[in-house]
C-alpha cells in the first residue's frame, strides 16, 4: 500500500541535537526549541483555529530557528496533523483510557511523539524522552509517566504494523478513515470524484510533503532567474530545492511568488482561451491572497490589458494589493461581495472565479482542513459558488469568457455547479479547457471538456477548471 512505510522512512530531517544537563533544570533545557515551535503550532491550529502553513513562518522566527531546525519543526507539525487520524487509533491501542480523558495540550505531545515514532528518522528514545519532558512542562502531575508509558507501546511496531492492528478491514471507508487519516465523508467524497481504484493513491498523496514551488511573474522575472527545476507542466514556475522562498531575490522583490503549479495553470488558461473582439479588462472575481491575479496582472500587462481585483473580506484585500504592488497590469482593487460588486455588467472580457471551497484539494497544503471542514459545509459553499459563477457570466460582455476553478475536485463543487448554472441558459456554453491544457496528461474532467488535476498523478493541488463562453 502507498501509505504504509517502515517508520525509518521518513524526511531525511536531522533531530535537533539534545541540550546538556540534569535534573528538572534538565528536563527543561532538553525540549528543544524546535520541538517547542512544533507544539505551539499545533496549539494554533486547536486553539485558535489557525492553519499551520500560515503560523508557521512566525513561530519559527519567534524560536530563531535555523534552517535545519526550521525543516525538523515544520515536517514535525505538518506531518503529525496529515497523520493526527491514524496516530490517534495507535495512541488510543497504546492507552489506559479513552482519547477523551486525555488533556488535549497531552494528546498534542503523544501526536509529536508517535509522528517522531513511526515517520520520521529520530531514534526511539530521543522521540521518547524528549516528549516526556516536554509533557512534563505543559500536563499534570503523572501526565509524564503516563506520556512515557504510552510512547513505549508504540515504539514497539512500525507504522505499517500498527496499521494491519488498528485498522478495521470493513467496511472500505472505516479503514482508509483510519491507515490514510481522512475523515469517513471525505473518503467517500474522493471515492466519487476519482473512483475507487485510485482512492487510495490520492489519499496517500494528501499525506505526502508538498513541494514548495515559485512563480516567475512574466515581464517582471524569468523562470531562468529563479533557483530550482522547471515545473513540468507550468511555463511559469520552478520547484525550489531547498530553503527559505522568502530569501530569493525575485520572490523578496514581488516580481516572483510562492505558488502550487496547478494555481499556475488556473491563470494560463484564462489567459490562453480565445476571446471574441477586445482583450482589454480582465476581472479577478474572488482574488484573495492574490497569487493567480498577481499572475494574471503579469500576463494582461505583457498584452496592454489590465485586470481588475475583487475581493470581500479586507485583510485578504490588503493581501492582494501586496501582491499586485509594481505589477503594471493593474486596473485596481475594490473591496466587495462577488456574487453582487458594483460592477457595470458585460463590462468584462475575461473573468477568472476562484470561487471558495472545502479546500480537499490541498490537504498535502493545508492538513488540518481534513479535521475541520464537515459534510454541512457543502450545502452553503456550493450555494455560494452558484452564485458567484452566475454573477461572473453576467459581468462578461458577449464573446468573452468566464473560467471557473476550486482547489476541490468534490462532485458537488465541480460538475453540479457547471451543470446548474448552465441549465436553462442559451447565452453561455462550456468551452474546451483541456485542449489549452495539452502538455498536461491525464486531466480529463468527468465534464466534457473540463480539466481535473490531482496529487497523485500530477504533483500538483487537485485544481478543478471550467471555462465558459458568453454567446
Amino acid at each position: 500500500m502507498a501509505d504504509q512505510a517502515p517508520r525509518r522512512s521518513g524526511p531525511a530531517v536531522r533531530p535537533p541535537a539534545p541540550r546538556p544537563g540534569s535534573g528538572k533544570a534538565a528536563a527543561r533545557q532538553e525540549i528543544d526549541p524546535a520541538r517547542q515551535a512544533a507544539y505551539e503550532v499545533l496549539k494554533a491550529v486547536r486553539v485558535d483555529g489557525a492553519y499551520a502553513n500560515l503560523v508557521l513562518p512566525a513561530v519559527i522566527r519567534h524560536f530563531g530557528l535555523d534552517a535545519r531546525d526550521a525543516a525538523f519543526a515544520t515536517e514535525l507539525a505538518s506531518g503529525t496533523l496529515r497523520r493526527r487520524g491514524t496516530y490517534d487509533a495507535i495512541i488510543a491501542a497504546c492507552a489506559d483510557r479513552s482519547l477523551r480523558k486525555i488533556e488535549e495540550k497531552v494528546l498534542d505531545v503523544l501526536r509529536l511523539g508517535t509522528h517522531q515514532l513511526l515517520s520520521m528518522r529520530v531514534p526511539d528514545h530521543a522521540a521518547i524522552s524528549t516528549s516526556v519532558n516536554l509533557v512534563r512542562t505543559k500536563g499534570t502531575s503523572g501526565a509524564g509517566n503516563f506520556a512515557n508509558a504510552v510512547l513505549r507501546k508504540v515504539s514497539e511496531h512500525d507504522l505499517e504494523e500498527w496499521i494491519t492492528r488498528v485498522a478495521p478491514r470493513k467496511p472500505p471507508s472505516r479503514y482508509a478513515e483510519v491507515a490514510f487519516s481522512h475523515p469517513v465523508w471525505i473518503v467517500d467524497e474522493l471515492r466519487k470524484a476519482v473512483g475507487e481504484s485510485e482512492l487510495h493513491a490520492v489519499l496517500a498523496a494528501d499525506n505526502e510533503p508538498p513541494r514548495v514551488t515559485l512563480v516567475a511573474r512574466p515581464g517582471r522575472s524569468t523562470v531562468e532567474e529563479l533557483p530550482g527545476e522547471p515545473t513540468p507542466y507550468s511555463p511559469y514556475g520552478v520547484v525550489l530545492e531547498g530553503g527559505d522562498p522568502g530569501a530569493v531575490p525575485a520572490v523578496k522583490d514581488g516580481r516572483a511568488g510562492v505558488q502550487d503549479e496547478g494555481s499556475q495553470l488556473v491563470a494560463a488558461v484564462l489567459a490562453a482561451a480565445m476571446v471574441e473582439g477586445p482583450d482589454e479588462r480582465w476581472l479577478d472575481l474572488c482574488a484573495g491572497p492574490g497569487g493567480k491575479a498577481a499572475l494574471l496582472a503579469a500576463l494582461a500587462g505583457e498584452r496592454g490589458a489590465e485586470v481588475l481585483a475583487v475581493e470581500r473580506q479586507q485583510h485578504r484585500a490588503r493581501l492582494v494589493a501586496r501582491a499586485l504592488a509594481g505589477s503594471p497590469g493593474v486596473l485596481g482593487i475594490v473591496t466587495a461581495d462577488g456574487t453582487a460588486p458594483p460592477l457595470r455588467a458585460g463590462s468584462f472580457d475575461r473573468v477568472l472565479v476562484d470561487a471558495p471551497c472545502t479546500g480537499l484539494g490541498a490537504l498535502r497544503r493545508r492538513p488540518e482542513a481534513r479535521w475541520r471542514r464537515k459534510p454541512d459545509d457543502l450545502f452553503t459553499l456550493v450555494l455560494l459558488q452558484r452564485q458567484l459563477l452566475t454573477s461572473a457570466l453576467a459581468l462578461t460582455r458577449t464573446g468573452g469568457v468566464v473560467l471557473y476553478a476550486t482547489c476541490s475536485p468534490v462532485t458537488a463543487e465541480t460538475d453540479d455547479v457547471v451543470s446548474s448554472v448552465l441549465q436553462g441558459r442559451d447565452d453561455v456554453v462550456l468551452e474546451d479547457a483541456r485542449a489549452l491544457l495539452a502538455q498536461v496528461p491525464d486531466c480529463d474532467g468527468r465534464l466534457p471538456g473540463t480539466v481535473q488535476l490531482w496529487p497523485h498523478r500530477h504533483g500538483t493541488d487537485a485544481m478543478f477548471m471550467a471555462l465558459f463562453r458568453k454567446v
